[in-house]
């Protein structure tokens, strides 16, 4: 579903945010006399609403801060020299008053929620709308509250929880129980799946397989395994999605819209829509595309200048994360073709130019050609003089990590690529029309398999894995990707969802969800492990909201954090 927000949004909803800062003073003025009653009264104005309640994931999916919060400070992952949320990363003197990421989820979390409060409040009162339509959107409503409390209490915990619409400004918050959250999503996803169509032909919107999907990821979370197996297998079979036939193709830009897919973050391919501007928002926050196609980078174009320059094969690269050393030995690159369909190890020269050298081989090189190789990072480690005799550059495993496993430095290393964008029109343009998938079919099989470990069924948890490691296999090497139910492990499933599912905003709350968020932070990311206490299994409340309360002894800091 692409941006249709109206700007009356930004006109008529900027004063129903859960809270905002006591000493800041806003003036508001309504040209139009409009009013939000009069305008949500007819079909044409609440579309407005209902598709503004959807743009919201745009602040988290494909974004900086959202990554920054999903994937960073886990096991896979850790800071590169461009890493602007380090605290996020690595959990060193993480609080509520040094990280603008977690303000700006936290604002636009509520202010999604609010927006569906408001709606799910005033979709019966439409004039025009026949039953059928309220009952459909209502159901989308609903949905899309789930989502954004599951963020909401997943990253926080039992923060701030209220289901009626603010029509003013609110100082007060309360510390509600997670259950009391889980009660509401539950709630709100079974009216979605009662109320929604099968299909839409609206790209994006909810239906009755995205709600089921994600309803399996909730009974996962809640460890109400039978239920997660059950809607699991009822996405698998019963609603036309299929695996792609190759890892790699599901992150071609030309075949974004596939049968694995089950729902998405719609990006435009007119970059212009993409909440460039910043009348939609309460918070006047520009949005933008997606970023995913930046972050991972490796700066390749410091490699050698006068062989390798930036162009939009291979990305900007803002350099901000780097895979953990323990996460590259995940992968067997022998038998695992998602290796090389997740990450980029080899950089061609784009430059005909006679090369003074390199970092580790001074001597002069013969004449490069465009084509040839200039950068090879590896994840293994290689011998030194192996390297040294090459014309190109390498970075191994020694010249990229030390003995310990944190980074010896963090500019060129393996890269994800699975979200670069080669169809952007210009080197530096930084804006993306990758769509963000936010569930696809492979997370079914997934959810069903740790359900079936978590039942005492490894035998089955193998069978569902199976499915996905053949589809992973390079052609001739399926028999060795196969699993028994011997080798299945709870940790063997996160190693999965790691080898499948890196990068796509799901990594912190699968270790959250399985109790392992500590114990394989300490364990795979040195990084991380000097800084990271057992309370940070959720978030700081952003300071600012903490100040901004009148009840101030009842809304307190989560526990650890000053």
């Amino acid at each position: 579903m692409k941006n249709r927000i109206n700007s009356v949004l930004g006109l008529l909803m900027t004063g129903s945010v859960v809270f905002t800062s006591c000493d800041k003073k806003l003036t508001e003025y309504n040209p139009s006399g409009l009013t939000s009653d009069a305008v949500y009264s007819n079909a044409k104005g609440f579309e407005t609403l209902v598709n503004a309640a959807y743009t919201y994931n745009r602040f988290w999916y494909g974004k900086e801060e959202g990554y920054s919060v999903s994937e960073m400070g886990t096991d896979i992952w850790t800071n590169g020299t461009g890493d602007v949320y380090p605290q996020l990363s690595r959990y060193d003197n993480l609080q509520g008053s040094n990280t603008a990421a977690l303000n700006l989820l936290w604002d636009n979390l509520y202010a999604a929620v609010n927006l569906c409060n408001n709606a799910i409040a005033k979709v019966g009162d439409v004039s025009d709308y026949t039953v059928a339509q309220k009952t459909i959107r209502e159901g989308e409503l609903r949905f899309l509250r789930a989502f954004y409390y599951w963020h909401i209490v997943e990253t926080w915990g039992g923060v701030h929880f209220n289901t009626e619409p603010n029509a003013t400004v609110a100082s007060t918050a309360n510390k509600t129980p997670v259950e009391t959250f889980y009660q509401q999503i539950f709630a709100d996803l079974e009216i979605a799946v009662k109320n929604l169509p099968a299909t839409s032909s609206d790209y994006g919107r909810a239906t009755i397989p995205v709600a089921k999907a994600f309803l399996a990821r909730m009974y996962l979370t809640r460890g109400m395994n039978a239920q997660a197996i059950a809607m699991a297998n009822d996405v698998i079979k019963n609603y036309g999605y299929t695996l792609v036939a190759k890892y790699a193709d599901l992150w071609n830009m030309g075949n974004l819209k596939n049968k694995e897919v089950i729902w998405v973050v719609d990006y435009s391919t007119n970059l212009a829509n993409n909440d460039l501007t910043t009348s939609a928002f309460p918070f006047g926050h520009s949005r933008g595309s997606n970023s995913g196609h930046m972050l991972f980078l490796q700066v390749y174009d410091q490699v050698n200048s006068a062989l390798l320059a930036r162009d939009v094969p291979n990305g900007r690269p803002f350099n901000r994360y780097m895979p953990t050393r323990a996460f590259l030995n995940l992968f067997n690159e022998d038998d695992d073709a998602r290796y090389q369909g997740t990450f980029q190890t080899v950089w061609y020269c784009n430059k005909a130019a006679r090369a003074a050298g390199n970092t580790f081989n001074t001597k002069d090189t013969s004449n490069f050609k465009v084509g040839d190789t200039v950068c090879f990072t590896s994840k293994n480690s290689l011998v030194a003089a192996d390297m040294n005799a090459k014309r190109y550059t390498t970075y191994d495993l020694s010249r990229v990590y030390g003995t310990n496993g944190i980074p010896s430095q963090r500019r060129f290393y393996v890269s994800l690529k699975k979200f670069k964008d080669s169809t952007r029109t210009a080197v530096n343009e930084a804006q993306s029309a990758r769509d963000v998938f936010v569930i696809r079919l492979a997370e079914m099989y997934l959810i069903a398999a740790e359900a079936e470990l978590k039942i005492g069924k490894p035998d089955s948890a193998a069978y569902y894995l199976n499915i996905i490691r053949t589809r992973a296999a390079i052609p001739g090497r399926e028999s060795a990707m196969q699993v028994t139910g011997s080798q299945v492990t709870l940790d063997f499933i996160l190693d999965e969802r790691a080898r499948e599912l890196a990068g796509e905003q799901l990594r912190w709350f699968d270790l959250k969800r399985t109790n392992k968020l500590i114990d394989r932070v300490k364990s795979m990311n040195p990084d991380a492990a000097q800084y990271i206490k057992a309370f940070q299994t959720v978030r700081p409340i952003p300071q600012a909201q903490i100040d901004a309360v009148t009840n101030k002894g009842e809304f307190t800091q989560n526990e650890g954090y000053q």
